[in-house]
């Protein structure tokens, strides 16, 4: 599958622990990237300094949905992984 136009939902929902330009601290979940382009592409991509979370999430039917409104129903997927695998305090 490939990444559906003008969506950046694996861009604004997931957190982002490893350092990139710009961001060395990463990024929080639902942040958008700072290298979020206005055309919801990655500016990193195909870069060495992209992160390697950012290479390893692909796009899947699981994840994007098969809707007409896939930036909507990812950021919601992405989220709730989010949630569901964030570290509790102990």
């Amino acid at each position: 599958m490939q990444c559906k136009p003008h969506c950046g939902a694996c861009c604004i929902a997931p957190s982002i622990t490893s350092a990139m330009p710009g961001m060395p601290d990463g990024k929080p979940a639902g942040v958008p990237c700072l290298h979020l382009m206005h055309d919801f592409r990655c500016a990193l991509f195909g870069l060495p300094e992209r992160p390697t979370f950012c290479g390893g999430l692909q796009p899947s039917l699981e994840m994007c949905g098969d809707v007409d409104q896939p930036r909507s129903y990812a950021i919601q997927w992405l989220t709730a992984l989010e949630q569901a695998t964030h570290p509790t305090p102990d």
